[in-house]
């Protein structure tokens, strides 16, 4: 946007600095030039008409200020003719006058021609400062659109940060509640049944002696290599364990199921007492 303002700048200056040029064209001092240069044509033409016709027998007097000119042809006047020199004066007169009124038509019919041109590069001046100051309008109001879009992203995002922070701390601090009550159902627990708590601190005990550390850091690629077939096959060997324990449990509560069934040789003669066949 920038380099389209100046390069509209530089249009602008250029149209205003023709116009100018122009305006002079048509300037007082202009006209009085060009009338000044007619008139000393005029002056130089009537120089060269002699004012009087030399008398008949008399000697024409020679001028010495007058300057030679060579190679002039004179006209060829007719025999028996008398020259007219104010015909011939006011002819050359009427000539010069009728070429004059030419150059001056020509000078006001370009005069005016520049003028119009003058109007219409003034009215281009005029409709390009109101292109420019509609789209610099436009591009302002554009810039306030991103300016409040920017701002209500802004403050969305931050309600949502403060919103999502909040139900973090809503969600520890609940945590922390249940941990304390956590804390004292299991007080209570361990002194209800101590019995299950050894059980489950047996059961920790043994898998802490299966979890033995790797320590795999300082071993070449062939003790990497031995350790990885080790520890595949202790793989292989608790997979095979516990599928024989998941079999023995499942043959267990097979017979267990049929041993308490009520219509079951075992269970005949037998009675539930207190949860218990009896």
């Amino acid at each position: 946007p920038g380099q389209e303002e100046q390069v509209e700048e530089a249009e602008e200056e250029t149209e205003e600095t023709k116009a100018e040029g122009m305006h002079m064209v048509g300037d007082p001092m202009v006209m009085l030039c060009v009338g000044g240069a007619l008139a000393f044509m005029l002056a130089w033409v009537e120089s060269l008409v002699p004012s009087q016709v030399p008398a008949a027998g008399s000697q024409p007097s020679r001028s010495p200020s007058r300057p030679f000119m060579p190679n002039l042809v004179p006209p060829k006047i007719p025999d028996g003719e008398r020259l007219d020199f104010d015909d011939i004066h006011r002819k050359r007169m009427e000539k010069d006058l009728n070429e004059l009124q030419a150059l001056i038509e020509a000078h006001f019919e370009s005069r005016k021609k520049e003028e119009e041109e003058l109007i219409s590069l003034k009215d281009r001046i005029e409709q390009r400062r109101a292109e420019r100051a509609e789209q610099q309008r436009i591009r302002s109001e554009r810039e306030k659109e991103r300016q409040a879009r920017m701002a209500e992203e802004r403050a969305r995002k931050e309600e949502e940060e403060a919103r999502k922070k909040a139900e973090e701390e809503a969600r520890k601090k609940k945590a922390f509640s249940n941990m304390l009550h956590f804390g004292g159902y299991m007080q209570k627990s361990e002194k209800k049944g101590g019995k299950k708590q050894t059980e489950r601190e047996k059961k920790k005990k043994i898998l802490s002696e299966r979890r033995k550390p790797l320590n795999i850091d300082h071993l070449s690629e062939d003790k990497l290599r031995d350790k990885a077939k080790e520890l595949w096959q202790t793989i292989r060997d608790l997979e095979a364990e516990k599928f024989d324990l998941q079999e023995k449990f499942k043959r267990q509560k097979y017979e267990v199921s049929h041993q308490v069934l009520p219509g079951s040789k075992a269970a005949r003669g037998k009675t539930m007492v207190g949860g218990r066949w009896k």
